[in-house]
Parts: C-alpha cells; structure tokens; sequence
C-alpha cells in the first residue's frame, strides 16, 4: 500500500484520490445553471409570464427584473442568462450562458406541444431548429438589429432584410 505524509497525518493514495474526487463533486453540485436542466417543467404557461409589447418573458433563474430591463430598453440590450422569451405559447427561446453557442448569440430555440397536461419539448437546439410550419426560429431571428439580441418586432427589423422590405415583421407577420 503506498502512502503519502501531508503535514503529519498518513494518507494512502487510494483514501487522497477519494478525498479529491468527493471535493470535485461537492464543488460542482449545484452549480449547474438553470439551463442545463431545462425540461418541459420549466415552460410556464405563457398567460402566467409576464407581457411586454406583443410577446412574453420570464427567467429561469428569477431574475425577471434583469429579463423586463433588457426587454423595455430602448436602445436594446443583450438579455440575461435563463431569460425565456415567448411570441406564442408553441414556440420559445432561451438565453444560456454566455460561450454556449456563439452563432445564436447563446440562444436555444424549443419547440413545444402545450395543453392542459402540459408542456412536452417537440425540438430544441440552436441554428437547425424549424418548427411545425417550416420556419427556421433562428434564420428568421437573424434579421433582427444585433443590438436586439435576436428579439424580432415590427420596428426592430433590419431594413435592409427583405422581409422588412416586404411589409413584414422579422418574426413573419404583416406590418
């Protein structure tokens, strides 16, 4: 059995390796971030977020006021992590951390089935999400203005993206 000496106590190499591996976990558990346990439990019903404009926001870890500040700005802001952002109660999208996924400017897009059971995720992911109509969430969020963060309404399109030049909104409706 090999065994090491730490400041007068013997440890054996198998008890220090325990010792290590135990910290590691200790210093990990609960540390995760809201979104790396996103499930269908974390959706609410849109009637139950809060409205802003034409679309609904909450936060996954409760930092509505943070989520509420980036969507009244009025020069636009980049939303916090575990923001949820809603249009319709079918379709939502969630702000992680940021590096998670710099092509969606570290949003996830989900697809969902709501009813009066619940919620159940039919698609998530990032820039290859199309939802039940055929739209791409993220290339129809792309045209919004990046100071935006990918937040779509009438007056925050990019003119120049040709849907605004068609009298449409970046999220696909009629002006």
């Amino acid at each position: 059995m090999t065994t090491m000496r730490l400041t007068g106590t013997r440890l054996t190499t198998g008890f220090l390796s325990a010792l290590l591996c135990a910290v590691a976990l200790l210093l990990t558990v609960g540390h995760a971030s809201a979104e790396e346990r996103i499930d269908a439990t974390s959706f609410r019903c849109i009637t139950k977020m809060t409205a802003v404009r034409q679309f609904y926001v909450d936060n996954l870890r409760g930092d509505i006021n943070a989520t509420l500040a980036a969507a009244n700005s009025p020069t636009g802001a980049v939303y916090p992590p575990g923001s949820v952002v809603q249009l319709i109660p079918g379709e939502a999208m969630v702000k992680r951390d940021t590096g998670f996924n710099a092509a969606t400017r570290d949003w996830e897009f989900f697809e969902l089935d709501v009813s009066k059971d619940g919620t159940r995720i039919r698609k998530r992911g990032f820039a290859d999400v199309v939802n039940r109509f055929g739209g791409n969430c993220f290339g129809c969020h792309v045209a919004a203005r990046p100071e935006w963060n990918l937040i779509c309404e009438t007056l925050r399109a990019d003119p120049a993206d040709s849907r605004h030049e068609r009298g449409v909104t970046a999220n696909g409706s009629a002006l």
